[in-house]
């Protein structure tokens, strides 16, 4: 059985890792063609760094022995030793350590990938690099150990998250925020039109990004038991409800479903059932995803009326989409579908578990967003997070990489 589990860790291991090259199609295809390049290598660097510093100390600090009060683990597994006498707190998951540390390195992964679609179009590429290395250890490293070890202080409390509704989803939403508030608004932000140059790419990265869900949520059960088939369709028909959802917003708000909402609404949908994958029934999940593809829509029209530029809509989307999930949790969650879970308040478990789920959501929020402005400021008052007004009207394509997405034979390049 342990070589059963182990497998569909490392299976959805996988497919979460592939998550990330659909975020980057996802994101290059919403930004203009002279930034495709740059939003996409983002990403693919986060690969690079956040498996490198995973590796050598963030996972210890995560899944170590706690060091006290639930704040954070002690480095008895930096550099990935130490595994072999088991994980703190997982002796009956039934997988191996060292597939469930490579499982949750990916979270890391992509967590810090989200960030770079509000970053998008005006942040410099190294200081967006020592962006996410200091991140990755002062605010996903305590908020995982928290909530994703068995030691933390949220995990001790009671707190249910299947799948990172805080760890991932609410922390890159909040930590955009952040950031984009240091860097500022991209120039010409909100009245030069800036529409995506090729839609049918982001419309594979989101194919991409469902698939790799699966990996993501029904991976989070560490085997393959019932729980795994629960988080499974309730992710699937959470993503289908979203979909429709957000069209049926455009639809009757704007007259006109758009594929890109499909997309987004998808996206949604699958935030929301994040925490929730493995806790709730799928008829439950079916409510959740409607009401995240509906919120959610509405939640990335309000940046033009705050005046904020999160340029790919990650605080409505991801912040905004884990919040609905943590809240929602609280009231569908059921032990009929996972009996290590509990009873929301619609199941017959009173207000306990979603004062839990809000409480969590709230210190999430203001943990994210009060770190890593902090971090963000440090930056830009030190090496500087944006490039000059030259750079960013030229595109960051060429003036960061030296590079173009599209040419035409030995004519020349596009550039807009």
């Amino acid at each position: 059985m342990q070589a059963i589990n182990t497998t569909w860790v490392l299976v959805s291991a996988a497919l979460v890792l592939f998550m990330t090259p659909g975020l980057a199609l996802f994101y290059g295809g919403m930004v203009r063609s002279k930034n495709v390049l740059a939003v996409m290598m983002n990403n693919f660097v986060a690969m690079g760094v956040v498996s490198v510093l995973w590796a050598l100390a963030a996972c210890s600090l995560v899944f170590g022995h706690d060091l006290g009060h639930g704040l954070l683990g002690n480095l008895s597994l930096a550099g990935l030793g130490g595994l072999g006498h088991g994980l703190p707190g997982f002796g009956r998951s039934g997988a191996s350590p060292l597939a469930i540390v490579t499982f949750q390195m990916m979270f890391a992964v992509i967590t810090a990938a989200l960030i770079s679609g509000g970053t998008t179009d005006r942040i410099k590429f190294p200081a967006f690099v020592l962006f996410i290395a200091c991140w990755l250890f002062l605010v996903y490293v305590p908020l995982a150990h928290w909530v994703f070890s068995p030691d933390g202080w949220l995990a001790h409390r009671g707190v249910l998250d299947f799948a990172g509704g805080t760890v991932v989803e609410i922390n890159s939403g909040f930590s955009t925020l952040a950031i984009v508030l240091v860097l500022g608004r991209r120039r010409g932000w909100p009245s030069e039109g800036m529409a995506p140059h090729s839609v049918p790419l982001s419309l594979l990265g989101v194919g991409i990004l469902w698939f790799g869900w699966f990996g993501f949520n029904a991976g989070s059960a560490l085997g393959m038991n019932g729980v795994a088939v629960y988080a499974f369709i309730n992710t699937a028909l959470a993503a289908a409800a979203g979909l429709l959802g957000w069209l049926c917003f455009e639809r009757v708000r704007e007259d006109y479903p758009t594929t890109l909402g499909a997309a987004s609404g998808a996206v949604a949908g699958m935030v929301a059932i994040t925490p929730c994958a493995g806790f709730v029934t799928p008829m439950a999940s079916l409510v959740i995803g409607v009401l995240a593809g509906v919120i959610c829509a509405m939640a990335v029209r309000v940046k033009f009326r705050l005046r904020y530029d999160d340029s790919l809509d990650v605080l409505g989307v991801h912040g905004v989409g884990g919040l609905i999930g943590m809240v929602l949790l609280g009231l569908f969650a059921t032990r009929s579908v996972n009996r290590a879970g509990a009873n929301g308040l619609f199941t017959g478990g009173g207000f306990h578990l979603l004062s839990l789920e809000v409480m969590a959501a709230v210190v999430t929020v203001a943990f994210s967003f009060t770190v890593t402005w902090l971090i963000a400021k440090a930056i830009d008052l030190t090496v500087g997070l944006r490039v000059s007004p030259e750079d960013e009207s030229r595109g960051l394509d060429l003036t960061q990489h030296a590079e173009s997405a599209y040419s035409i034979g030995g004519m020349g390049r596009i550039g807009n």
